[in-house]
């Protein structure tokens, strides 16, 4: 990690969310030290942070979530999530995938959600394993997770989220020290700005490319690709259009990212 004039610190609750990759954001990073190339999403990445540091302290995280969480058996998970994760391995065979402690659990909990945690650890709730209908659906879910590892999504969150932080401590600091007026106020919205121009809309960046990462990694795996539509169709009557705007979102609207897999399916059977 970079050095900063004054220590900064991620809160138990901000490393937690910083580390499951459900809701990630980022940074293109040019020209910035710590820089790196992903040729899975075809760009570069900020990375202070390496994926096993990363890994070290998610496995604190998981081991407290098993013992605090009832879990379920769920044969679906561990058999999907051998196929991808081995799809994805053989597609990315430098990224060490087949070598990670992978680890699939069905936690009982009536959230529509599932998540990764660096090293290979995922969970789905009850809620959203209820809502499939097959093992193709239960794919979906679990390539677009594995997409995120292949992503390096939660070091790019919490490299981006540390930089941040820098930027916005040493930015109240000055107007702190300067004779302007609504000092406080304007940090305030350098904040906000922040958030809502940076974090956010790389975090649906992440989500978009762990969409496409997932319907590669479906195929590859023997799964049929037109089900994560159906599901996230689902998931859109589900939601009867309650969410947020998707400029206040980290998660793309459920329209966009089925017509951006549409187009993916659609550009991979042209190819």
């Amino acid at each position: 990690m970079t050095e900063a004039s004054a220590p900064v610190e991620l809160s138990r609750r901000e490393l937690v969310s910083g580390l499951a990759s459900g809701a990630v954001v980022a940074f293109s990073g040019a020209g910035l030290a710590g820089c790196a190339a992903n040729a899975a999403l075809g760009r570069r990445q900020l990375l202070l942070v390496s994926d096993g540091q990363l890994a070290a302290l998610a496995a604190g995280v998981w081991r407290e979530t098993l013992r605090r969480t009832p879990r379920r058996r769920d044969a679906r998970l561990q058999r999907v999530g051998r196929r991808i994760v081995q799809a994805a391995a053989r597609q990315y065979p430098d990224r060490g995938l087949a070598r990670r402690g992978w680890e699939f659990a069905a936690f009982e909990d009536d959230q529509v959600n599932a998540w990764v945690l660096p090293g290979g650890k995922v969970g789905f709730y009850t809620g959203i394993l209820e809502l499939m209908e097959n093992d193709h659906q239960v794919a979906a879910v679990m390539g677009h997770e594995v997409g995120h590892v292949v992503g390096r999504h939660a070091a790019e969150r919490y490299s981006q989220s540390l930089l941040a932080q820098v930027a916005t401590t040493a930015a109240a600091a000055a107007l702190s020290q300067s004779d302007a007026r609504y000092g406080n106020e304007i940090a305030a919205v350098l904040g906000a700005g922040v958030t809502f121009g940076v974090l956010l809309p790389y975090s649906r960046q992440h989500e978009y490319e762990a969409d496409r990462l997932g319907v590669d990694f479906m195929i590859g795996g023997g799964y049929a690709a037109p089900e994560a539509l159906r599901f996230w169709q689902a998931m859109a009557q589900r939601s009867g259009g309650r969410r947020r705007l998707e400029f206040m979102s980290t998660h793309p609207l459920d329209a966009n990212r089925i017509a951006a897999m549409r187009r993916h399916l659609a550009a991979r059977r042209a190819a």
